[in-house]
């Protein structure tokens, strides 16, 4: 008899933990279990790599609620949904919150009228911190149930608090890596032995496939392509990276700096380059269904990353044996090996713009680091054995 699986996570963007996931469900074997997948937003790009046997639940009555428009919401008149709406963007609009802090605010403002998932799990599992987490934690009814943390962030007391009453109602934390485990039990060392260690899942096999179907840049530009992949947000630090561009202009390389990613800063972002003449030079392409042959056809992959629990774009930027220059955050280390199969520079525009250059410059250290990818192991698909052996 197969055994019944929830996952939920956010939405399948292309992001980090979303690529990770997709990969996974591309992995299982649907002759021992079955698998619904919970949304908290529809119509992401990923949806259509989803695999045929996974049941993609339908969106929360909350959900539904909020796309329903205007006019469809004083119709059916809601009262404890509108209310839950109000509450939060009145809370969410005093200042500027973390996303941790947002997430509580979140689900304290509507958990009310979130439904309670009607079925008996098996097993459950939380695809990332935040809404997913408190989600399964408390409306979904399962056997077992784990909780995967995907980032390396630390609380303030009061997000402490409120979640650690989630994660006392799991049976096994799962972090990316090894310092994504070191930040998390940092915040909750009395989870020590609840913690384990999965890397998120990258499939060579899939992304090589990936990567010559489709097209990629259009420009014709001839000179040295540059590309980040990653949300418009704090934490993946375009300050660093709109300085570092400014600094390259100013240094006269012929160079583009492509972005693919959307968020919450692309009209500060868009600003900063309209004030600072880099229109020409750092170009947001927006989100791609198809990332891959954009990495192919990039000359050095770029990450600025403040803090990452894992970093899969670099992993993706190695796979397809391109050079990667990234910031020195928190996980960098566990697959980055500084000079061998790129350079890891401090957190700062001079540094990344120094480590491009010498990219750039020094033809016998990219040809060395070319090399060195090339022949580097590529994924880690075994990645789900583990994961096999979490879920039993």
């Amino acid at each position: 008899m197969k055994k019944s699986l929830l996952i939920a996570i956010d939405s399948l963007d292309c992001a980090g933990a979303e690529k990770s996931l997709v990969t996974l469900l591309t992995l299982l074997d649907y002759n021992k279990y079955s698998v619904d997948l919970m949304l908290f937003a529809h119509g992401s790009l990923l949806e259509e790599l989803v695999p045929k046997e996974v049941n993609i639940l339908p969106p929360l009555k909350y959900t539904q609620f909020l796309n329903s428009g205007l006019k469809k919401v004083m119709v059916t008149m809601n009262y404890r949904m509108l209310a839950a709406r109000i509450k939060y963007s009145a809370n969410i609009r005093r200042k500027k919150y973390s996303n941790s802090q947002k997430a509580r605010i979140y689900w304290e403002s509507v958990s009310s009228v979130i439904e309670e998932n009607p079925k008996n799990y098996d097993i459950a599992i939380s695809y990332a911190q935040g809404v997913p987490t408190f989600y399964v934690a408390e409306k979904v009814k399962a056997k077992r149930k784990f909780a995967w943390v995907n980032v390396s962030y630390r609380l303030e007391k009061k997000d402490k608090v409120f979640q650690k009453k989630y994660y006392d109602k799991y049976n096994k934390i799962v972090a990316v890596s090894e310092s994504t485990k070191e930040v998390f039990l940092e915040t909750f060392p009395n989870y020590s032995k609840k913690v384990k260690v999965i890397y998120d899942i990258n499939n060579p096999d899939f992304i090589l496939k990936m990567a010559d179907l489709g097209s990629a840049y259009e420009d014709q530009f001839d000179g040295i392509r540059i590309l980040t992949i990653g949300r418009l947000a704090r934490q993946k630090g375009y300050d660093v990276a709109l300085e570092a561009c400014k600094k390259l202009k100013a240094a006269g390389l012929n160079f583009k700096w492509y972005v693919l990613g959307k968020g919450p800063l692309k009209e500060e972002i868009e600003k900063y380059i309209k004030e600072n003449d880099l229109q020409e030079n750092f170009i947001l392409l927006g989100v791609r269904p198809n990332p891959y042959p954009f990495i192919k056809g990039a000359d050095i992959y770029v990450q600025t990353s403040k803090f990452e629990g894992f970093g899969l774009a670099i992993a993706e930027a190695r796979m397809l044996n391109i050079p990667v220059v990234t910031t020195r955050f928190d996980a960098v280390y566990n697959q980055m090996i500084d000079g061998k199969n790129g350079l890891v520079v401090d957190m700062n525009a001079s540094a990344v713009s120094d480590g491009i250059m010498k990219l750039i410059n020094e033809n016998e250290l990219r040809e060395s680091i070319i090399k060195y990818l090339s022949t580097e192991k590529k994924g880690n698909v075994e990645e789900v054995e583990k994961f096999y052996q979490l879920i039993g």
